[in-house]
């Protein structure tokens, strides 16, 4: 998935917006992406989308 492909289509969230979120804020749960991009919030198709931008920046994710 590159940067401006849609990550969460409930809301035409792109997966740089995911990506930049979690790097400004340091966030580490898909909680926190959740609380701060809204992503993921609606439908919840987007949850594993979410965990794997975590993953690819952080390394590792918390639950």
């Amino acid at each position: 998935m590159e940067r401006n492909d849609i990550l969460c289509t409930c809301l035409d969230i792109t997966k740089g917006e995911v990506e930049d979120a979690i790097k400004k804020k340091n966030l580490k749960k898909v909680s926190e992406v959740q609380d701060e991009t809204e992503a993921g919030t609606i439908c919840g198709a987007c949850v594993d989308d979410i965990y794997l931008a975590l993953e690819e920046i952080n390394g590792n994710v918390e639950d």
